[in-house]
């Protein structure tokens, strides 16, 4: 019986196939960062005052001076209320000059804004200010648990429905709501069609990388992984252009919506993991797959293996059992976990801080996604040259040191230790990054979906935990970067426990990824090179 790995390397392994796969799976990070754009460039406090056009009734001729001297109080510093007004009454406008008014009570009709950074934003447009200021970071939030909420969904089900189905759903979930999120007459609408985008972001975050994945060779495999980084990073930076050019958030999510259309065209091309079905007893399927593959690669497969993959496999049972019964997976889930979490929860309260030094947003959102881009692209050649376990513990060991050394500073030193806390945060990215190729390598097919959705479900909980770790600066300045770089260097050391995946086959079974398995391949050449030695068992290519 042939494995699968060696039906890849003869209809080819990282051929044309793979890279328009790759590119086609990839790409759609570079558009899933904008959606941030509505809860990020907010100015959480514009300038503003209440709407009290109620006194043009009495005399439409008041300049804009007189009717803000007659209906709005002031604060001690001389400056109008932003956020009271006098309480409307049924005057003529002499009796109102003369006695004046003095009972106040709230903004009755809104607001009037001025001088402010957006054209439009979702605080201006549902006046998301004074006594309703806290609903941006209720949105946040919201957005933030729908991520989690699409780990825990897309994760498992993608067992049972497969990988491509689970990847095109998030796909039209998106298109559908983005527009919804557009065209939002209210905030109620407005927060639970983010949180629908939300759980459809974190669902394809997932799925489309185990996808990938599964479809490339051994000395490729980590490339899915990283360029899907690499795309986020440029992402950022196309934010910063979009929110600069265009300054009115709904105008932002239509072009949003136009870039999610192209990928809505192109999802329904993607195939099915041929692994996937093979594992699911599809074989008639994977084997329509892996002839259309070979032909796009301009390969040849024998008859022979061809009719080796239409041979009854055991089906492999899948699912969160399968892992919570098998001591070594649970082993390999809870330290995969522990790192991202460690790693995630270091990278959000890291850049929920930095920039509060009076930079402009737009300057350090743009510095933040150019910085990221060389990190990731490095990771893609470490990870081949030192492998995933030595380099998942050098990313983890040195961002959590370089962090504590923060500590040996004053916070005076804000140019040192913003440097230090920058090196920190590229640390820990890259190590998530390792992470996400770490984790498809130990899991059998039949939980890889499972297990990945488990390591996301440890990063998104990572994200909604670092605004209350960073709640602990009130009481001194380092304990949230004490206690973020002692979990990541306890994780550091916890991955010595794991073994090495380089340049070994993807696990189809429980026994395989348990260890039980002889598929190292060769350090050295391509898997083409490995196929063509191979000969006995394949076309001469």
């Amino acid at each position: 019986m042939a494995n699968f790995g060696e039906i890849l390397r003869t209809i080819g392994d990282f051929g044309l196939f793979q890279k328009l796969i790759i590119f086609g799976l990839t790409f759609p990070n570079f558009i899933l960062p904008i959606l941030f754009a509505s809860f990020l460039f907010i100015q959480s406090d514009p300038e503003r005052h209440c709407n009290t056009d109620w006194i043009l009734q009495a005399d439409s001729n008041l300049t804009a001076d007189e009717q803000l001297n007659l209906t709005l109080p002031r604060e001690e510093d001389g400056t109008f209320s932003r956020c009271q007004m006098f309480v409307p009454v049924d005057w003529d406008i002499g009796a109102i000059r003369e006695y004046g008014l003095n009972e106040t009570t709230g903004c009755q009709n809104g607001w009037v804004y001025s001088n402010t950074l957006y054209d439009a934003t979702i605080v201006t447009d549902f006046d998301l200010v004074c006594d309703r200021s806290n609903m941006v970071e209720a949105v946040q939030t919201v957005f933030m648990t729908g991520l989690l909420a699409g780990s825990f969904i897309f994760g498992p089900i993608a067992e049972s429905y497969g990988r491509r189905r689970t990847t095109q759903l998030p796909v039209v979930l998106l298109q559908i709501f983005i527009i919804v999120v557009a065209v939002s007459p209210n905030f109620c609408i407005h927060v639970v069609a983010q949180f629908i985008v939300a759980t459809a972001l974190g669902g394809y975050r997932i799925n489309s990388l185990v996808l990938a994945t599964e479809w490339i060779g051994v000395t490729k495999r980590s490339y899915a992984s990283c360029l899907s980084q690499v795309f986020a990073a440029l992402g950022q930076c196309a934010l910063t252009g979009l929110v600069y050019a265009i300054r009115d958030w709904r105008i932002a999510q239509y072009v949003m919506a136009g870039a999610q259309a192209i990928i809505f065209l192109y999802i329904w091309w993607i195939p099915e993991s041929a692994r996937w079905l093979l594992g699911q007893g599809r074989r008639d399927e994977a084997k329509k797959y892996i002839l259309r593959v070979a032909a796009i690669n301009k390969k040849k497969i024998t008859e022979n293996m061809l009719q080796e993959v239409t041979e009854e496999q055991e089906i492999q049972s899948g699912g969160m059992k399968a892992i919570f019964t098998s001591a070594v997976l649970m082993k390999y889930v809870f330290i995969l976990s522990f790192a991202c979490f460690s790693a995630s929860l270091g990278y959000f309260c890291l850049i929920l801080n930095v920039g509060k030094f009076g930079l402009s947003i737009f300057l350090v959102q743009l510095v933040f996604g150019i910085s990221e881009i060389p990190a990731h692209l490095l990771c893609i050649w470490v990870l081949e040259l030192m492998g995933r376990k030595k380099c998942l513990i050098l990313t983890l060991l040195t961002g959590g040191f370089v962090c504590l050394l923060t500590l040996v500073f004053s916070q005076d030193s804000a140019v040192v230790i913003t440097a230090l806390v920058t090196t920190g945060k590229l640390f820990f990215n890259s190590a998530v990054s390792v992470v996400m190729v770490y984790i498809q390598e130990l899991f059998p097919t039949s939980v890889r979906q499972t297990a990945v959705g488990l390591v996301f479900i440890a990063l998104r909980t990572s994200g909604l935990l670092s605004p209350l770790l960073n709640m602990l600066a009130t009481y001194h300045w380092t304990m949230p970067i004490i206690v973020f770089s002692s979990l990541v260097v306890i994780s550091g050391a916890l991955v010595f426990l794991l073994p090495e995946t380089s340049r070994k086959e993807l696990p189809d079974s429980t026994n395989e990824a348990e260890g039980n398995r002889n598929m190292t391949t060769m350090k050295t050449g391509s898997d083409s090179n490995m196929a063509e030695n191979n000969s006995s068992k394949s076309t001469k290519l």
